[in-house]
C-alpha cells in the first residue's frame, strides 16, 4: 500500500483541553527558529474510532506569534509551509508510535524574526522529528 501524504481534520489538534494539558504536562525542545512541544500518551480508546481504517496517532498544531509578525499573511504564509514540511515527513514518526503503541500531542512554534524559506522549514522541522524519534526509542529519564 502506498504511503498516505495526507494532513487530514482528524489529525489537527484543535481541542483546548488538549493543548493545555500539552503546555501543562508536556516536554519541550528547541530547534532554532521552532519551539516543540509534545506529549506522549496511550492512545484513548475511550472515543469512538475514525471512519478510516488507519488510526491518527499524532495530533499537530503550528502557533507563530503576532509579536514578531505583525502581518496575518505573514503569519499564515509560516504556518503553512511548516505545516507541509511536516507533513511530508511525519510517516516514519508516526509507524514508530504505532510500533510502540502510542499517541502523542505535538505543538510547533516558530519564534525566529524572519520569514523563512521552504527548504529551511523543511530541514528544521526534519531536524525536529529526527530527535522525537529519539525521544520515542530511548525516553528521557526525570
Amino acid at each position: 500500500m502506498a504511503k498516505q501524504f495526507t494532513l487530514g481534520k482528524k489529525e489537527r489538534l484543535k481541542s483546548r483541553k488538549q493543548i493545555e494539558q500539552l503546555f501543562s504536562e508536556g516536554k519541550s525542545f528547541a530547534v532554532n527558529p521552532l519551539r516543540v512541544y509534545y506529549l506522549l500518551a496511550p492512545p484513548n480508546y475511550d472515543l469512538p474510532p475514525p471512519k478510516i481504517l488507519q488510526p491518527f496517532v499524532i495530533q499537530f498544531a503550528v502557533g507563530v506569534s503576532s509579536k514578531n509578525f505583525k502581518r496575518a499573511v505573514d503569519r499564515n504564509r509560516i504556518k503553512r509551509l511548516t505545516r507541509e514540511a511536516y507533513r511530508l515527513q511525519k510517516n516514519i514518526l508516526q509507524e514508530r508510535l504505532k510500533e510502540k503503541n502510542l499517541s502523542m500531542n505535538l505543538f510547533f512554534i516558530f519564534t525566529g524574526k524572519e520569514l523563512p524559506e521552504y527548504k529551511f522549514m523543511y530541514g528544521k522541522v526534519g531536524v525536529a522529528l529526527q530527535k522525537l524519534l529519539k525521544e520515542i526509542v530511548q525516553p528521557a529519564k526525570k
